[in-house]
């Protein structure tokens, strides 16, 4: 008697597709997790901390960015796949809620570095076995897995090694671990991916911006949430908020179409090599930076509301003030290179605002924190301001043919 093994109920995704409210609830837990990463650092305000706080928001990133391909391909609404889904966000928020013991293990109950790696292995496991299963009529898209899975293993393997070391060298692992999974994916190639809707796969990214932007907001409210309200915390909410619209408006306003209607446009054949480059890879400097200028904004807002600590005209310097400004200048170079990737285009506005803001640190390093904060947004908004009026023709024939698309 043959055992008939019943088929897992899957539907694959159209071309038109959306993304569903499943997929929503399931990048909640990647809110938690960013507002660990910026809390992190915030603790361990130093060159070490920051560098392995950008790590672990790496990790985050690459356990997102897979399930952002897998969503795309098949609907995640019905049958099996949604249980699947939601046992991996079990995963992934355990992950989230460890990031405090991501490297330095505390005391008493389970070691932090190795719940990470664990985590990180079900996770990475969960969405492989997923998408063989999904490949199961599609040999080509199984032999990219197949290529794909040395990669996830090496990094995940890494991970376990790295908890067992301190210091330094638990450093060195766990940036190694990340260079095997990402080198990894870049040189086992795209053709045999499959991307069924280019405008699911651009709104997931574009909704993982807003959810990184919305830590800018958490920073800025958890940063004075327990201080009794004042001026100058108004008013440095104020920029913040500024400094955070910003950023939304230079990806929403054109970028965001622009990327769409290249991936929309791009050959079935290169389509996923090109959502590979421009989104997968493009977009981690976007998060890292968006996540940096958090933290920034979080110490400024401590700086100029707790009065016992600083005085109002304090300066903000060292990593605070780094992280502010360098923050805008990753996010700015993420944008430039995702311009260019998408349509061979350099935007030399954007160019041009980064240098200015990088050549702005040493004088923002003599003056008050709000006042630093002030400047940064000033050339913020003179920069979108430039954009607003001097492409408002092709933004009006951009969103034109988005709409009749």
């Amino acid at each position: 008697m043959t055992l008939q093994v019943p088929r897992l109920r899957m539907e694959a995704n159209s071309r038109d597709a959306v993304v569903t409210p499943l997929e929503l609830y399931f990048d909640l837990v990647f809110v938690f997790a960013l507002t660990q990463v910026t809390a992190f650092m915030a603790d361990e305000l130093s060159g070490r901390g920051v560098v392995r706080g950008l790590l672990v928001l790496a990790l985050l990133w690459w356990s997102w960015t897979g399930y952002a391909w897998l969503c795309n391909v098949v609907r995640v609404d019905v049958g099996a796949i949604r249980l699947v889904l939601l046992v991996a966000m079990a995963a992934m928020f355990i992950l989230a809620l460890s990031i405090p013991e991501a490297f330095d293990d505390l005391p008493g109950g389970l070691e932090g570095p190795v719940v990470i790696a664990l985590c990180y292995f079900v996770f990475r496991l969960m969405h492989l076995v997923l998408f063989w299963i999904i490949a199961r009529d599609d040999p080509g898209l199984r032999r990219q897995l197949l290529r794909f899975a040395p990669s996830m293993l090496a990094g995940t393997g890494l991970l376990l090694v790295a908890s067992q070391f301190t210091g330094t060298a638990q450093t060195l692992l766990w940036a190694a671990a990340l260079v095997a999974d990402y080198l990894g994916t870049l040189l086992a190639g795209a053709g045999g991916w499959r991307l069924r809707s280019a405008g699911h796969f651009a709104e997931r990214h574009g909704l993982i911006v807003i959810v990184a932007l919305g830590e800018s907001i958490v920073a800025i409210g958890v940063g004075v949430a327990q201080l009794p309200i004042s001026w100058p915390i108004v008013v440095a909410s104020c920029l913040g908020l500024t400094v955070a619209a910003a950023q939304w408006w230079t990806y929403f306003d054109m970028s965001a179409l622009h990327g769409e209607q290249a991936l929309a446009a791009e050959p079935e054949a290169t389509r996923p090599r090109l959502a590979r480059d421009a989104y997968s890879f493009l977009h981690v400097p976007l998060i890292a930076g968006i996540v940096l200028t958090a933290l920034g904004m979080k110490k400024v807002l401590e700086y100029v509301g707790d009065g016992e600590h600083h005085q109002l005209s304090e300066p903000l310097t060292g990593i605070g003030l780094l992280a502010l400004y360098g923050g805008v200048v990753v996010y700015l170079l993420g944008h430039i290179a995702f311009k260019w990737r998408t349509g061979h285009q350099v935007l030399l506005v954007r160019v041009l605002t980064a240098v200015v803001v990088a050549v702005l640190v040493p004088a923002a390093a003599r003056l008050p924190a709000l006042a630093a904060l002030g400047l940064l947004a000033a050339v913020l908004v003179a920069m979108v301001t430039f954009e607003s009026v001097h492409y408002a023709e092709h933004r009006r024939e951009l969103r034109s043919h988005a709409h009749h698309r």
